[in-house]
């Protein structure tokens, strides 16, 4: 088992929870997709996995040990980690960018070493972007600087990667490619854990699924028992159609329309109507 929560529980005041009871657990190679609205607490539960903050009550294990034993930079060599975006404030060109996910390997006031380099190509290699080494990230698009992110998090050689909405920011095209890549990191051994607002990404490369409502997980299982039109309308508070589409070989969420506009209104009006009727 690469990751384990154990009834986990955190308030930043010591009196109002930001969530509690929380228990997940992550095997080699699987992916977790952990779903919610924003400030249900996904985020908070990610620092505190990552041990940046300190549960009030539970534990967090990797590979077996407490992470509120590990030192800083002991995590960093176990977990890789995403966050939600990332603003460019260095022109650095993409391998200095990379290289920096060697940091927990390498000792104060070292600089990277002919090993470093190698596992830095290795991560553009794995993710394929090589031709990017030499961009500045301060010049590359949403897609291309998710991308080096991730081969960032890659040079850490974790055990266990953390995505913090990795697909956010991304135009559609950049998302498939996305999810794709952290499709095959699973394939290859990483164990996964991704925050997402997307209920079809869960879908589409989750092994399993959580969703985070109130600070509680209301559901936990596999994708296809825990995101139903149900446990959705009680995480997000609006009614979203579960249907599996045939052309496109899978399920997909459909929000369903709360105000009827730009809905078959439209259709009817230029004389076709709409499909079903």
């Amino acid at each position: 088992m690469i990751l384990n929560v154990n009834n986990a529980s955190f308030s930043y005041d010591g009196i109002t929870k930001q969530f509690e009871e929380i228990s997940l657990s992550l095997r080699q190679g699987e992916v977790l997709s952990l779903l919610g609205r924003n400030g249900t607490g996904k985020s908070t539960l990610i620092k505190c996995i990552l041990n940046i903050l300190r549960l009030q009550g539970g534990e967090v294990e990797i590979n077996g040990r407490r992470v509120a034993d590990m030192r800083p930079e002991e995590v960093a060599r176990q977990v890789g980690y995403v966050p939600q975006a990332h603003q460019a404030v260095f022109p650095f060109s993409a391998l200095d960018f990379v290289l920096m996910g060697r940091a927990p390997h390498i000792s104060a006031f070292s600089v990277p070493g002919e090993e470093d380099y190698e596992k830095a190509e290795e991560a553009f290699e794995r993710i394929g972007i090589t031709h990017l080494r030499e961009k500045s990230i301060s010049e590359m698009s949403g897609g291309e600087s998710q991308m080096v992110m991730i081969a960032r998090a890659l040079a850490q050689e974790p055990s266990l990667l953390i995505l913090d909405e990795p697909t956010s920011h991304l135009d559609i095209g950049n998302q498939m490619k996305t999810i794709a890549t952290i499709d095959q990191l699973a394939a290859d051994g990483i164990a996964i854990l991704m925050c997402t607002h997307f209920p079809d990404h869960a879908f589409l490369i989750s092994h399993s699924a959580a969703i985070l409502n109130k600070g509680r997980l209301i559901a936990q299982g596999r994708a296809e028992d825990v995101i139903t039109k149900e446990n959705l309308r009680e995480a997000y508070g609006i009614d979203i159609c579960v249907h599996y589409i045939k052309e496109a070989g899978r399920t997909v969420c459909i929000p369903m329309n709360p105000c009827g506009c730009r809905g078959g209104g439209r259709a009817n009006t230029a004389g076709t109507k709409p499909h079903g009727t």
